[in-house]
């Protein structure tokens, strides 16, 4: 697949999707955003892909929106504002949506816009130098697209107190707010990434996938007295597929299910 802002990376089961503009800190228009909705809709249809890495090439992960964008998007319509708009949601709903485990790979800066890419991935990983800003109120405007999944992961008030102020911090302070899984020096933050993906290569893919979709239906859709049907049924739709049944084999036959051997010869 050909893309002018963005690159896919296949290396054995992985998906490595990099922002690829990186004179100008990987900074996201309108083009960036269709190009990540049609790129991770082509990886939730490839099997072979066990899980999805979101990287920015460069100097930084993210720089936010792109100032040229910006722009030309003060000058719009209200309805082609919307629309603009509207695509940037759908891309942090694309991501956080993904079939596939999906990890947030950041360095130098993530700033407004920035935070819904790495808010909606399944983890997220920093250098601790990184610099975070959900800077938007600075400007005049607001954190609207992305506030659904910054506000999963931090919490009501800890998004107030980094919406309303604005302030920059960096990957500890990003740890400790929880907008990130784990931050470390850049000289350690590979090896964590590996041990990362090798203990996700011993859970079962579609086993991930369907473990996505129940987590998303719980903290989305269903209440606590519809969960007591669909997740019975879930777990005995499970239990009687192909993965299911391989697995219960393997786990009572002391071995190795089959979806480890194959991420042995990876």
């Amino acid at each position: 697949m050909n893309f002018k802002t963005i690159e896919l990376e296949l290396k054995n089961d992985l998906a490595i999707v990099w922002l690829n503009r990186p004179e100008i800190h990987n900074a996201f228009n309108e083009v960036m955003i269709a190009e990540l909705i049609s790129c991770i809709d082509s990886i939730n249809s490839m099997d072979e892909v066990r899980m999805l890495i979101l990287r920015g090439r460069g100097k930084s992960f993210c720089a936010g929106a792109d100032l040229n964008w910006m722009r030309d998007v003060s000058k719009y319509t209200y309805e082609e504002n919307f629309q603009e708009s509207l695509n940037l949601s759908k891309c942090f709903y694309a991501i956080y949506t993904c079939t596939k485990p999906t990890i947030a790979m950041v360095h130098g800066a993530a700033i407004g816009g920035a935070n819904g890419l790495l808010a909606s991935c399944d983890f997220a990983f920093a250098e601790e130098s990184t610099i975070f800003s959900l800077s938007e109120v600075k400007i005049g405007i607001i954190p609207a697209c992305i506030s659904p999944y910054v506000t999963k992961r931090v919490g009501e008030f800890g998004s107030r107190e980094l919406m309303l102020s604005g302030k920059r911090f960096t990957g500890k302070e990003a740890e400790s707010y929880k907008l990130v899984n784990k931050s470390l020096p850049a000289v350690e933050l590979e090896d964590h990434l590996l041990s990362v993906i090798n203990l996700l290569r011993t859970s079962g893919p579609k086993a991930m996938a369907h473990c996505k979709n129940l987590l998303f239906n719980i903290a989305n859709k269903d209440s606590l007295d519809s969960a007591l049907e669909s997740t019975a049924r879930m777990i005995a739709d499970i239990r009687a597929s192909e993965e299911g049944q391989e697995g219960m084999a393997a786990f009572l036959g002391k071995r190795k299910p089959a979806w480890i051997e194959d991420s042995d010869r990876n």
